[in-house]
């Protein structure tokens, strides 16, 4: 009897572990195509833009309640409306040379329902002077 007693408690246990593991993935998952755009070198002054496109390969729907820069000099706009299970997204980053010389790495940072609720990608370029600054680059 005490054996059947047993049995019973380790699959009662079971079950609810199983149920428990069923409720947990229950979760929207942020999974950006990339990680880090690099633009290269461009001219200070310029503006330039790079699409970071994202899917929700959780099983629940993904709600982005923000995305921020490490500095005003990039700006971000993302997809306002829930991601569905399987749907895709994106976030656009804009970064403004203007002011900026040599090598430049921006940090943005999206937050969100998701389980890894606190994503992260980088954009970087490396900054070179305007044409009609180089001759007062080279003179001090």
């Amino acid at each position: 009897m005490k054996k059947i007693v047993f049995l019973i408690v380790i699959m009662i246990s079971g079950l609810q572990a199983w149920s428990q593991e069923a409720k947990s993935s229950k979760a929207a998952v942020i999974s950006f195509e990339e990680q880090l755009f690099d633009f290269g070198d461009i001219t200070q002054g310029d503006v330039v833009r790079h699409t970071f496109k994202f899917k929700n390969s959780g099983n629940d729907t993904l709600r982005l309640s923000n995305v921020t820069t490490t500095c005003g000099c990039t700006s971000p706009s993302w997809t306002k409306t829930p991601v569905a299970p399987g749907a895709s997204g994106e976030i656009v980053a804009s970064f403004n040379s203007t002011g900026k010389m040599g090598l430049q790495n921006k940090v943005v940072t999206v937050m969100s329902n998701a389980s890894n609720s606190q994503a992260t990608f980088t954009i970087k370029a490396n900054i070179l002077p305007a044409a009609g600054d180089n001759m007062r680059a080279g003179q001090k």
